[in-house]
């Protein structure tokens, strides 16, 4: 320990290890050396070496949020909103565009039942209608986890197959602005022109799980979408309640483009943790308290205690919108949402969470993007006419599927595929060459590994993959564009 501070009975314990040893702890094993039977008053912030704050509280901090205003959910100069709090006091902030880069963001949200997911989604929708988003909305709950949002985003949907259809007419926008912007030289995108547009998937696990009738295109129209959309203002947000790896598609790509964005955990199931540290999401030896359903004091009672069921806390805070945000400067620091919507449930659409959207309408396509949006755009008030092309789809779909035509305007064959599909590269080198065309910048042979993985064909080593590099770099199918670094030909 090399520094103790103390203010209104909180406790903040510096701590360090050795000059070159890496600092890990077991917080079972410091709750008990501290002989604190309540771990959530602990809250531990690391270096991500050697040095670490442990602070002690008299009780959870974040047992008691306020409500989000308006003015929290506008963004600043740097395009981040206040999403909530961390247990020390310290705003919480989400990126929703970069101004620095001109790119739309990614976005990723999961959370177990009951652990505050859709209103997480909704304060991400609430802050999209303020800063003037276009904001693309699919309910795969049937339209039952954010109900309020219906008549406040540009379109919506509550199907599948909507889902599908927002995806393209999403991918067809961005393919437009790609080349409206190279016509006009520009090479990123200009916040106050054409508008950001999100495209959000609520419980996303229902149209990417395995046997879902649209897995394949959806997890395509997904990764096409992360690929390029950032460049152009497109930006995708999928809310899931896990984030195993068959709950996004099967998709090693998609997880891996997604898991740059703006990453959020709320209450997990206990056989997450080694898959964030193996997805790169939490840092190796880092540690997150687990989020219980509840505050509620654990207390041993004796079986003879006859006074025991007197003494139950019922009332315990809950603990939803309790979460970690993966990607911001404080990976492991436990915060909380601000709280959106009543305490108490309502009979119908909730009045506070409508009072936060406000009574303007929701921003809408121009009418460039509108055209390239196509029909789902243009019938997007017309629930009838939106229904006949759900419809006409899923027909289309069933007698297609051999086919490579997605009945939206997109041509799959274009777009990469993770399951098997005609003419696919079988050779090392040419999955290599192929798969180079992830790539959005200079990788190396273990990114080209994991691309080349990623294909659907049989799994290579990374020896292999090395062996090919130099020889296709001869030959002029991938460029070298540094030491151990290749880039796709051009």
């Amino acid at each position: 320990m090399t520094a103790l501070a103390a203010l209104d009975d909180v406790i903040e314990l510096e701590v360090e290890t050795d000059p070159g040893d890496v600092l890990h702890y077991n917080l079972k094993n410091l709750c008990s050396a501290l002989d604190i039977t309540d771990p959530t008053r602990v809250a531990v912030d690391t270096d991500g070496l050697r040095r670490a704050l442990i602070t002690i509280y008299p009780s959870n901090p974040l047992a008691v949020v306020r409500a989000a205003t308006r003015q929290d959910l506008t963004m600043d100069r740097w395009g981040r909103i206040t999403i909530g709090y961390h247990h020390n006091g310290k705003p919480c902030k989400k990126r929703l565009f970069d101004p620095i880069t001109g790119s739309a963001q990614r976005f990723l949200l999961f959370g177990t039942t009951g652990a505050g997911k859709s209103r997480a989604v909704q304060q991400d929708l609430i802050a999209e209608k303020i800063n003037g988003i276009c904001s693309f909305l699919c309910d795969l709950k049937e339209g039952q986890s954010v109900p309020e949002a219906k008549t406040q985003v540009a379109l919506y949907g509550d199907s599948q197959e909507m889902a599908i259809l927002l995806l393209i007419a999403a991918v067809n926008v961005a393919h437009a602005r790609m080349k409206r912007y190279s016509r006009m030289g520009r090479n990123s995108f200009v916040l106050g022109e054409d508008p950001l547009l999100h495209v959000t998937l609520d419980e996303v696990n229902r149209l990417l799980e395995k046997g879902a009738p649209y897995r394949a295109i959806a997890t395509r129209l997904i990764k096409e979408l992360g690929r390029t959309g950032r460049s152009v203002g497109v930006g995708i947000r999928l809310a899931a309640q896990a984030s195993h790896l068959e709950e996004l598609g099967g998709s090693d790509t998609l997880r891996a483009m997604m898991k740059e964005g703006e990453v959020v955990l709320l209450r997990w199931s206990s056989s997450i943790m080694k898959q964030l540290v193996a997805d790169g999401l939490l840092p190796t030896g880092e540690q997150l308290l687990p989020i219980p359903k509840n505050l509620a004091k654990k207390v041993l009672r004796s079986q003879f205690d006859a006074a025991w069921e007197d003494d139950l806390d019922e009332g315990a805070p809950g603990t939803q919108g309790m979460a970690y945000h993966l990607s911001s400067d404080n990976p492991t620091s436990q915060m909380r949402h601000l709280r959106v919507g009543s305490i108490a449930p309502t009979r119908g659409l909730d009045p506070e969470i409508l009072a936060l959207y406000g009574d303007e309408p929701p921003t809408e396509l121009g009418e460039a993007d509108g055209e390239a949006a196509g029909d789902v755009w243009a019938y997007r008030h017309d629930p009838d006419m939106l229904r006949a092309l759900c419809e006409a789809f899923r027909e289309e779909f069933l007698l297609s599927q051999q086919g490579g035509k997605s009945g939206g305007g997109v041509d799959l064959d274009e777009l990469d595929d993770d399951g098997p599909a005609p003419a696919r590269p079988t050779t090392i080198s040419d999955r290599i060459v192929a798969a180079m065309r992830e790539a959005e910048g200079p990788v190396g042979a273990e990114e080209i590994l994991d691309l080349v993985n990623a294909d659907g064909g049989k799994e290579v080593k990374l020896g292999p993959v090395r062996n090919q590099l130099k020889p296709l770099a001869d030959k002029g199918r991938i460029a070298r564009v540094g030491h151990g670094l290749y880039a796709p030909a051009h």
